[in-house]
């Protein structure tokens, strides 16, 4: 993907490009339901959005003396992609720079996966940012380093409690919306949103929302004078 794309995707907010997705049947519109940006006293969340390529980060079930049936049970590994993490080895210490790293931990589980030391390895790494469809811990410390750092929940439970990290760079799904590495992700703090473009939708993204722009300029102008939605939306959507 060219710089010139990621320039040209920033003029656009994340409900702009949801729209586009949704006019190409991208399934789930591209959004990353439910996951937020964390706020801590240590740093205000800036408005200012990110977008980066994808990196990926698969964690799976496992035991441990607190959480001994962790939930849910431990997956048979037939049904998973082949594990590339070797046991013991950090994920944070495989990080991909220049991308945003989104992690995705076994639903339900109380333990976070990301804290305050995997995070700043992955900003030392290179990581434009972190989406974490899951818990994290360390607020405090999260909100110091200073980049956008997304969950969908908190914990005060460390990682090897519950969870363990399976596979990098594999395909991943967040809220019913598949992630592969190399697609788009776009965190957009002013409409309180991730969405993720498909690679392969790119092109054609940025060849709708300028149109897509402009008729929701038009149909707002018209509606503020008085025209009903339906009319304004006939004047000016009926032939995107």
């Amino acid at each position: 993907m060219a710089s010139s794309q990621l320039k040209a995707l920033a003029a656009y907010s994340a409900c702009d490009i949801s729209d586009a997705l949704l006019k190409l049947k991208v399934p789930g519109a591209g959004l990353l339901a439910d996951i937020t940006p964390i706020a801590t006293t240590a740093t205000a969340i800036s408005a200012t959005k990110t977008i980066a390529l994808a990196s990926t980060v698969l964690l799976v079930s496992k035991p441990s003396a607190s959480f001994p049936q962790p939930h849910p049970p431990p997956p048979d590994p037939t049904s998973l992609p082949e594990p590339n993490i070797k046991t013991g080895t950090p994920y944070a210490d495989l990080t991909t720079p220049d991308t945003v790293v989104l992690l995705s931990q076994p639903a339900g589980q109380k333990c976070a996966v990301v804290g305050g030391i995997m995070a700043a390895r992955m900003k030392v790494l290179g990581a434009k940012g972190i989406v974490v469809d899951g818990r994290v811990r360390d607020l405090v410390s999260l909100g110091a380093l200073g980049m956008p750092i997304w969950s969908r929940a908190t914990s005060t439970v460390g990682s090897g409690a519950e969870s363990r990290p399976w596979a990098h760079n594999v395909p991943i799904t967040i809220g019913g919306v598949r992630v592969e590495p190399g697609d788009i992700i776009i965190l957009d703090p002013a409409e309180n949103g991730v969405v993720s473009i498909p690679k392969s939708k790119l092109d054609a993204v940025l060849r709708l929302l300028p149109r897509m722009v402009a008729a929701d300029e038009k149909v707002m102008e018209d509606v503020e004078k008085g025209v009903e939605v339906a009319e304004a939306f006939r004047r000016h959507r009926s032939n995107l």
